[in-house]
């Protein structure tokens, strides 16, 4: 019983609303940060680095200064990734909303004509569900997808993107 009193009592403090005030404000924050297309896009400044040390440091700096433009990229191909595998879609949508619908009972039992199930039994029964459709929707070779697609993409971007000019000559001083 002392585990469910933990587990609601934690539940609780991750709602909190100064927590939730503080998260919406890094968020925000985090929007504040994206660079503009046309500075993202700036095709003045792709070249062809000469050497491994190049590339290292235009990645290290890079990650940094275009990271909620590449966080943007990510979450872009995640939502690519689900909505071609809408299997996926589908398995997560359904544990989803299997889980909302059995906590919306709020503990009692679900009374249908074919019988009485209580919590335990619906999750069990979702589980028995979800588990052989999670193996079919292959969420395992679309987290190798979307790694390998950002990896490809961010650091393809990052490695051929020069500096700004203005860094450059804070480095020399």
């Amino acid at each position: 019983m002392s585990l469910l009193n933990f587990s609601v009592g934690n539940l609780a403090d991750r709602f909190n609303y100064e927590r939730i005030r503080n998260d919406v404000g890094s968020v925000s924050s985090a929007i504040t940060k994206l660079k503009p297309p046309q500075e993202f896009f700036d095709f003045r400044r792709v070249s062809k680095p000469q050497n491994f040390g190049e590339v290292q440091s235009r990645v290290g700096f890079n990650l940094g200064y275009f990271s909620a433009n590449y966080i943007t990229i990510v979450l872009i191909l995640s939502v690519y990734a689900l909505i071609t595998n809408l299997l996926l879609l589908f398995v997560t949508f359904f544990v989803v909303g299997g889980i909302y619908g059995i906590n919306k009972l709020n503990g009692e039992d679900l009374v249908i004509p074919f019988g009485r199930f209580n919590t335990s039994q619906l999750y069990t029964g979702l589980l028995i569900v979800a588990i052989p459709l999670g193996f079919l929707a292959s969420p395992i070779s679309t987290m190798m997808w979307l790694i390998g697609s950002s990896s490809v993409t961010v650091l393809t971007h990052a490695s051929l993107m020069e500096k700004p000019i203005e860094t450059v000559f804070e480095e020399e001083v």
